[in-house]
């Protein structure tokens, strides 16, 4: 099991690197190979990694974002299918946040909640929400709805991650947010070059943070019910 487990994730890094080689030297046409195996590749990971919460929600909610984020990246190779793409990674973020919520302690208790203390303490992400919408907002034509939508979604992906902080381990945590927010740059700097600027370092940069957010992501669920285990 270790070693179909290590198979999938080095298939992955090569897949990620490949990519990114592409990418770098404008080879789209050949990325139809390599784009969709990524995440097929992570997810292959992910299953043989989390055999011991086979049938849970968590195991189901993160299996199903992986497959969502893979629709979007097949999607998102053909320009006409934008918002399709667009709906499926949205679609992944709402089972990311299900999935955030499930792996922590007490997911479903409700307490005190000080909101301008919350409000504090996740502003940076809704300003930098809100400086990448102010930069792409001229552009947007009539596509404006659906991308405020995903802008928000992803908002609240984000934040659940970060909320996440003293209801799991430190590792699960850290890695979980970081790769939250690595998501998040990574869309950020695809709506600036599509509907802002367009410039040539950006989809090395994209398929960059996106990488190493979905790595982090798994690797942090990872980490919060293996430390349960132990």
């Amino acid at each position: 099991m270790k070693n179909k487990k290590m198979l999938w994730l080095y298939l992955f890094l090569f897949a990620g690197i490949i990519d990114i080689v592409f990418t770098a030297n404008g080879e789209n046409s050949t990325r139809i190979f390599t784009k969709p195996l990524i995440l097929i590749a992570l997810w292959g990971f992910f299953i043989f990694s989390s055999t011991t919460i086979k049938g849970t929600i968590l195991r189901k909610s993160m299996s199903a974002a992986l497959i969502f984020c893979w629709m979007g990246d097949v999607l998102l190779m053909f320009p006409d299918m934008f918002l399709y793409g667009l709906g499926a990674f949205l679609m992944a973020h709402i089972c990311y946040i299900i999935g955030f919520k499930m792996a922590q302690t007490n997911p479903f208790a409700i307490g005190k909640v000080d909101f301008v203390r919350l409000l504090l303490i996740n502003l940076p992400i809704y300003i930098a929400a809100s400086f990448v919408y102010f930069l792409i907002n001229p552009g947007l034509g009539s596509i404006k709805v659906p991308v405020v939508i995903y802008l928000i979604v992803i908002v609240l992906m984000v934040t659940t991650a970060r909320e996440r902080y003293g209801k799991t381990n430190a590792v699960s945590f850290w890695q979980v947010f970081i790769g939250g927010a690595f998501f998040m740059v990574s869309d950020g700097v695809l709506a600036i070059n599509r509907f802002y600027q367009s410039f040539p370092e950006s989809g090395v940069i994209v398929m960059g943070t996106y990488i190493i957010a979905q790595f982090l992501i798994v690797k942090g669920i990872l980490a919060h019910f293996q430390n349960d285990t132990n």
